[in-house]
């Protein structure tokens, strides 16, 4: 008896360090165009449930920020762990492996270890809605599985009410109310095909990421999503009425004209279609997250759900993004990871998506490559509230008639301060606890002058260069003879 009692007591034992040695999946939800305007944050219109229901479950960052304001710069940062004057990606053509042909991307680092590997939908660049149904900007050396759904949305780019015709149909004030089902429209797909993929290796080790292309313009999504949203409730932002009369040129230049020149009525249309757009997408979202549950996969299983940017929706008459303003540069951000005593709590410290490579890699017990520029989270998923101090830097790139410069904000708790083109063209800063909206810019008041220099000393730790795009070029690598 006690021989058996013995070996029972060791075979429950290695049951146990199996279970504890056993791999975790990655679930990897990137939404396109999402602000931090939603219900989890606080938001009293926007109704996302499914991303709330998720965000009461994980650790929800009240403060994260990309690292670019558009598409392209931020993913591929995000997805190698470096900062844009690393990729050298500052638009949405270039491919940051033309300068960094062997870096390692997450998925990557993944499917070195033993993981499958699969995307379905919009992970790197895509021109939406040009590119639905294509590979885009992808990176194919990521991914050992990758699907591109097309739906019914794409179909109907031609029955659009478009306010801005002469703007890109990819940046347009533009919304269609569609008739169709869910399924049919192509984030319903890549709902659908993401459940597929995690149907087919629940056994794992996965890395799965299912990338939404709504709330992206143009805002399509069927008519019982509008309906969440009467006219009467939908107001835009307050704007003191010379407002932009104390913001840098260059600070405005991603929306020249106030809400693009359309009329209070047809911005509040947009808005009520972003709004509609991002219902949608949330439900979709909520039904890859209950198959997780009901394949048993939750509790074996890293979720991490993003946004590429943030997204202006009339702030300072701004709209969509690449502006230095929190609205475009603070995104929604939430990790539930097994085990971590911080779900169901929020993280009040500053973090940014450079951070997100190295969480996952400690997460999962990898070794990440030695280059990343950002820091694991993971004291924060085990103690959301500790003291957090590490700041936050965002930067985009001016170019055109006239303009061919940067501009670099450094976040921290209480401020932020921005340059153009160091300093030349406009200095903004702004205190985030008295002044949360952004309106006040402090940077000519003497009174500030110790701040402004502290956080240009701060700021300067991260902008060790200044690149022009097309004229500082990286180094081209060398051929071995």
């Amino acid at each position: 008896m006690r021989k058996l009692l013995l070996l029972l007591s060791c075979f429950l034992a290695s049951s146990v360090l199996a279970k504890n040695n056993e791999k975790l999946n990655v679930l990897f939800i990137a939404i396109d165009d999402l602000n931090a305007g939603i219900g989890c944050y606080g938001d009293p219109v926007v109704k996302t449930p499914n991303i709330d229901k998720l965000a009461a479950r994980a650790v929800r960052f009240e403060h994260a920020y990309c690292q670019y304001p558009l598409c392209n710069p931020s993913r591929a940062s995000l997805m190698t762990g470096l900062r844009p004057d690393t990729t050298r990606v500052y638009d949405l053509k270039y491919h940051f492996r033309q300068g960094l042909p062997d870096v390692v991307t997450i998925p990557q680092m993944f499917m070195n270890n033993g993981y499958f590997a699969g995307r379905v939908g919009k992970i790197y660049h895509y021109g939406v809605p040009g590119d639905i149904g294509t590979s885009g900007l992808d990176d194919p050396a990521s991914w050992m599985k990758v699907v591109n759904p097309r739906g019914r949305d794409k179909d109907d780019e031609m029955e659009l009410i478009n306010y801005t015709v002469e703007r890109g149909i990819g940046s347009a004030m533009a919304y269609y109310v569609d008739n169709g089902r869910d399924e049919e429209h192509t984030d319903g797909k890549v709902a659908a095909e993401t459940i597929k993929m995690l149907e087919e290796h629940k056994d794992g080790p996965f890395f799965i990421a299912c990338g939404f292309y709504r709330p992206h313009t143009p805002w399509i999504a069927p008519q019982k999503y509008f309906d969440m949203y009467p006219m009467d409730m939908i107001h835009l932002p307050f704007n003191p009425p010379d407002d932009r009369d104390h913001i840098p040129k260059a600070a405005l230049m991603s929306t020249i004209k106030p809400n693009f020149g359309v009329s209070e009525k047809e911005a509040r249309e947009c808005l009520r279609a972003y709004h509609a757009a991002t219902s949608f997408m949330d439900a979709q979202a909520g039904k890859v997250l209950d198959a997780l549950d009901r394949l048993k996969l939750t509790d074996k299983t890293i979720i991490v759900l993003w946004s590429d940017h943030g997204y202006h929706l009339g702030e300072h008459g701004l709209w969509m993004k690449q502006s230095l303003f929190e609205e475009s540069a603070r995104v929604p951000f939430m990790i539930r990871a097994p085990g971590m005593k911080g779900n169901g709590h929020t993280a009040p410290g500053l973090v940014e998506y450079v951070d997100i490579y190295p969480t996952l890699a400690d997460l999962a017990g990898l070794t990440p490559p030695k280059n990343l520029q950002g820091v694991s989270l993971k004291p924060l998923l085990k103690n959301p509230t500790m003291k957090w101090d590490k700041p936050a830097f965002t930067q985009v790139y001016r170019s055109g008639v006239n303009a061919n410069f940067s501009g670099h904000s450094v976040r921290t708790e209480r401020w932020r301060y921005i340059e153009w083109d160091d300093g030349k063209q406009g200095v903004q800063l702004y205190d985030q606890t008295a002044d949360p909206r952004e309106f006040n810019n402090l940077a000519a008041d003497p009174k500030y002058a110790s701040v402004i220099e502290e956080m240009k000393i701060l700021a300067k730790m991260n902008w060790p260069v200044k690149i022009i795009p097309g004229v500082t070029e990286p180094k081209k690598k060398q051929k071995k003879q």
